[in-house]
């Protein structure tokens, strides 16, 4: 059988405001920010939030209950060790079929734990138009 690595919850303002700095990765109802700790402890850290958007008390309550629920079913398998992660709530955390937000923190974690390739994302602006050859004399003719 495959040894997990230890499973801890992030617990200060300052612990999540370091996970912010990392990459993230929105999917579906879920965001998740990563934050590679660089250190020799391998235990994953989990925080969760919901900002005031997401609903009442209640309906925050309820999205981080189920982000919980999904963490601790996924993060043992596609988490990082030595990471740390937020999952945040968005609107449809609550309400989203349980298979879909199983499959949006899974596709989350996945993607975060693959790393971004070093090669230089292709510019998407247009390029500048090529300038006009100024006239010469004798073409008006």
């Amino acid at each position: 059988m495959t040894d997990f690595p230890d499973i801890k919850r992030l617990t200060s303002r300052p612990q999540f405001l370091a996970a912010a700095k990392g990459v993230s990765e929105a999917r579906g109802a879920v965001v998740v920010q990563r934050l590679d700790r660089r250190d020799d402890d391998s235990t994953i850290r989990l925080g969760f939030t919901a900002t005031r958007k997401v609903g009442g008390s209640v309906v925050r309550n309820r999205a981080k209950r189920r982000l919980r629920e999904a963490a601790r079913a996924l993060a043992p398998q596609f988490g990082r060790p030595g990471s740390d992660y937020v999952f945040i709530a968005r609107m449809g955390t609550a309400d989203r079929p349980w298979d879909r937000l199983l499959d949006d923190v899974k596709s989350a974690l996945t993607r975060l734990a693959t790393p971004r390739s070093a090669a230089p994302k292709p510019s998407t602006a247009p390029t500048p138009p090529a300038p006009i050859p100024p006239a010469t004399a004798g073409q008006d003719s």
